[in-house]
């Protein structure tokens, strides 16, 4: 009785399915890009599972002011599957590499009206809970510049500022010195001529 209850337990736990973990999916915070250009959204995860063969990658677009999202990436499968229809109609080029977690995609031929969300989500069986994540375009004429170079470019300023009185400051002190210096030695040689003609008139 008892080695049948170990066969049955044994038998039972292994058709039980494997327990799926959470996966954290990682993509940019935000991408510029300029008119008629191509930009690549990177997308990866981190699974505690080996990459499964039934890796997935989906990424979703939705318009700057619209609550609506379109699909425009699928990977399941070992195929990719591009939006043939939508606003990337033909602009959609996969880039990624399944078997080391990258689901990035490139947009080609960018135009203002491509600004907005992209959201990729991927499932790496039996890991297949995880919250998407979201990368914004902005398509600009030229590119923005970036507050950091703005920043540096004021804070070099400041400094160049700085050592510009550091050494106006010096030299204005070796002028000053020098003029002393010049002074003290026209003073100590007319001291001395004087002293000179004195001696003559009395012999």
């Amino acid at each position: 009785m008892l080695t049948f209850l170990a066969l049955a337990a044994v038998a039972f736990l292994g058709i039980v399915p494997q327990q799926s973990q959470s996966i954290v999916i990682y993509t940019g915070w935000e991408r510029h890009a300029l008119v008629g250009s191509d930009v690549r959204l990177s997308c990866s995860f981190f699974s505690w599972r080996w990459t499964s063969d039934d890796v997935t990658f989906s990424w979703t677009y939705r318009p700057d002011g619209s609550r609506d999202s379109i699909s425009i990436f699928h990977y399941t499968g070992g195929a990719a599957y591009l939006d043939n229809k939508g606003p990337f109609r033909d602009r959609v080029e996969f880039v990624g590499n399944p078997g080391r977690r990258d689901g990035s995609i490139v947009l080609k031929n960018l135009d203002f009206n491509d600004n907005g969300t992209f959201t990729c989500d991927a499932k790496n069986p039996p890991d297949i809970v995880g919250r998407p994540s979201s990368v914004r375009l902005l398509v600009f004429e030229t590119v923005p510049i970036q507050a950091g170079v703005i920043t540096g470019a004021i804070i070099g300023v400041v400094l160049g500022l700085l050592v510009l009185i550091v050494v106006i400051y010096y030299l204005m002190r070796f002028l000053v010195a020098r003029r002393v210096f010049n002074l003290s030695v026209s003073k100590h040689g007319k001291k001395k001529k004087e002293g000179s003609q004195q001696r003559q008139i009395k012999v």
